[in-house]
């Protein structure tokens, strides 16, 4: 999932005549409302900080450096399976509360946590394509999107993230995103080197770009929270020949400093209000049952954020792809250094 990798330091100790200890957040950027960290701290006088990155990987190369401060972490459910593997979680029980009741099973997706004893299920969404339709037009899908720059001579910009990038090569090869086969992973190589001409930029930070104009669409993911004032013409689309959703589980480090204060933190995200509120800021759907009848009427409709039926049978999600990654790292090498 959506996100700035500029580190945001919210001191938050309102509200509280005995404060109780410190909580360390590393979480994407802008993926949670900070309303939230505040009620937190006045309801239990923990003090909350937010640290943030752009993306699974930069998160994991930041911990296995030995960041040793940070208590609670935000991977994809790829990664959260990753980071279980090389012993970097902490079983927290989250599963034993009892309002975990409130956590939709189909929300129980990591392959090394099925019950849900380290990690929590929290947000997910789609990864598709904004565009301005005022320039380009009508937008269906990929092959829609990668013709703009010759149709229209409108920019276009993919996310500096080498799985949702090499994904699209994938789908558009009719393989899975999830592929550990080299011919397959070099089918989606070679797809994205012949569109990568007409590519402006591999990057996270589209919102300015799309909101000045200089920019006519972008892969992105649907909680593109960023642009705070609606822009004529901006559309979101998940593309017709397939697409990627992304699941963010809220995990407690091994490492942490704070295992207690982090847990009351997973506890308290598990109420339908809290999940409610999170989820009406970042416009991502809730893994929270009760939470989804809460979230206002015009999210609840939105087919983007409840997707249909129709639309979630063409949705792959990330699996950790094991020794295969090493094919994904030598292929997105290869893409972002081809002149």
């Amino acid at each position: 999932m959506k996100a700035q990798g500029i580190a945001l330091a919210l001191a938050l100790a309102a509200g509280s005549a005995h404060a109780e200890g410190n909580l360390a957040l590393y979480n994407w950027g802008d993926y949670i409302n900070p309303d939230i960290l505040t009620k937190f701290t006045q309801e239990t006088g923990i003090k909350v900080t937010l640290d943030t990155y752009s993306s699974n990987e930069e998160m994991l190369a930041k911990i296995q450096a030995g960041a040793a401060d940070y208590d609670v972490v935000f991977p994809s459910v790829h990664m959260n399976d990753i980071m279980l593997k090389l012993g970097l979680l902490e079983k927290t029980g989250i599963n034993e509360s009892a309002t975990f009741k409130n956590i939709d099973p189909a929300n129980l997706r990591s392959k090394e946590d099925p019950k849900s004893e380290y990690c929590l299920p929290y947000a997910w969404g789609t990864v598709g394509i904004f565009y301005n339709e005022k320039v380009t037009g009508p937008i269906n899908g990929w092959q829609d999107f990668f013709a703009i720059p010759e149709k229209t001579g409108g920019k276009i910009t993919l996310l500096d993230d080498m799985r949702e990038v090499l994904a699209v090569g994938l789908m558009m090869s009719g393989k899975s995103v999830n592929a550990t086969d080299p011919a397959e992973v070099k089918l989606a190589t070679d797809y994205i080197l012949t569109q990568k001409p007409k590519v402006t930029a591999f990057t996270y930070d589209i919102a300015t770009l799309l909101t000045s104009g200089d920019i006519a669409a972008a892969q992105y993911f649907v909680g593109m929270n960023m642009i705070t004032k609606p822009i004529e013409g901006m559309k979101y689309v998940i593309p017709a020949e397939g697409a990627t959703m992304y699941q963010e589980n809220m995990c407690v480090l091994a490492s942490a400093p704070h295992k207690d204060e982090a847990k009351k933190f997973m506890e308290f995200f598990l109420r339908p209000e809290i999940a409610a509120m999170n989820a009406a800021t970042e416009f991502n759907g809730s893994a929270n049952i009760p939470a989804r009848d809460l979230i206002p009427e015009d999210l609840r409709k939105d087919p983007n954020i409840n997707v249909p039926a129709e639309t979630m049978a063409r949705l792959q999600i990330f699996e950790d792809t094991g020794k295969a990654l090493k094919l994904y790292d030598r292929a997105w090498n290869t893409i972002r250094t081809t002149q």
